[in-house]
């Protein structure tokens, strides 16, 4: 019997690894503590009147979560995928700097103000393995970002909020380079610039992986949007640090 299942062990060996080069899986999630900067116009009225997201909608930093998971495969002209969710919301209280439009509404310098402010997202991103060995990995591909926005501020009479949403396709890429000791340095990126619409998703991180094919991950994550959709006008940048911890096989 001990023969029997040394013998299957030693059979089924060459089947267990090729199914480590036939499928790859990674699924991790974390907190990202950003901090938001730029300025948001809410209406087409609103043009040259725009809100100062820090200093008239006073939002504040943030930590929320994400999460994501990625499939790799050896099938030719077939993609990978990866599929990341990003919360990303904000708030404040406080006073006016600075006389502003909202949504065709008066803002008034020195007056209170509460605000909120949305801009959650997920990314499908398909991609191929340019290159994948022990040292470097580089891909490319395409990004499908579904970006769902809702802006609020109440001061006042003045109570409007607005809504928006859309799907942009950007260009991805990311590389990887393995460091011993299973640290390895990392850095993605998504972009798109397309008339009046830019949008940057950038991050950069380091990542130890234990020999149980637990990890952790700690980085900068950088993103701006410069968006013209839904009369909504913004140029706005979302940056700080993340953490988190992930699966692989």
């Amino acid at each position: 019997m001990k023969k029997l299942l040394l013998g299957a062990a030693i059979a089924l060996l060459p089947l267990t690894t090729m199914a480590a080069t036939i499928l790859g899986f990674q699924a991790g999630a974390g907190s990202w503590k950003h901090d938001p900067s730029g300025n948001f116009t809410a209406s087409v009225a609103d043009i040259g009147s725009s809100a100062d997201l820090k200093n008239d909608l006073n939002l504040a930093e943030k930590s929320e979560g994400y999460s994501y998971f990625l499939i790799e495969h050896p099938v030719p002209l077939i993609p990978n995928f990866k599929y990341i969710n990003t919360k990303l919301s904000a708030s404040g209280a406080g006073n006016i700097t600075s006389t502003f439009t909202f949504n065709n509404q008066p803002y008034s310098q020195d007056n209170s103000i509460t605000s909120s402010f949305v801009l959650d997202q997920t990314d499908a991103i398909f991609y191929y393995e340019i290159l994948d060995n022990d040292l470097v990995s580089f891909d490319i591909g395409l990004n499908a970002k579904k970006i769902d926005g809702k802006a609020s501020a109440v001061s006042g009479a003045s109570n409007e909020s607005v809504t928006f949403s859309g799907t942009v396709p950007m260009l991805y890429a990311a590389a990887e380079i393995g460091l011993p000791a299973g640290f390895a340095l990392a850095g993605e990126i998504s972009t798109l610039s397309i008339g009046d619409n830019e949008i940057s998703d950038v991050s950069a991180k380091v990542t130890y992986t234990t020999d149980f094919n637990l990890g952790i991950e700690a980085g900068i994550r950088t993103m701006s949007v410069k968006v013209d959709v839904d009369n909504v006008l913004a140029s706005m940048d979302f940056k700080g640090v993340f953490f988190g911890a992930f699966f692989k096989f």
